[in-house]
């Protein structure tokens, strides 16, 4: 089951995303290269292998990912305050 997403926490990355969406772009490539290459291979055969703009679908799929990271640290972090 994926967590739930607040509203403030999407709003938030929201913001950092479009502050400067290339250079947002491009430093998730390195960060899913880093962190999940399967992943990373994924987003790019999935952009290339559609008539949508490629890097619109790229960053779709890096929003997502960003989004359900956060919100596992976020439920992480409840958890672990409930159990303390």
């Amino acid at each position: 089951m994926l967590p739930i997403i607040s509203e403030e926490s999407a709003a938030a990355l929201f913001s950092e995303i479009f502050k400067d969406m290339p250079v947002w772009r491009k430093s998730m490539i390195h960060y899913i290269k880093e962190e999940n290459p399967e992943i990373n291979t994924a987003i790019i055969e999935a952009a290339n292998r559609t008539d949508l703009d490629p890097k619109a679908v790229a960053l779709g799929a890096y929003m997502t990912y960003s989004l359900i990271e956060l919100a596992v640290k976020e439920n992480d972090g409840f958890i672990n305050f409930q159990e303390g």
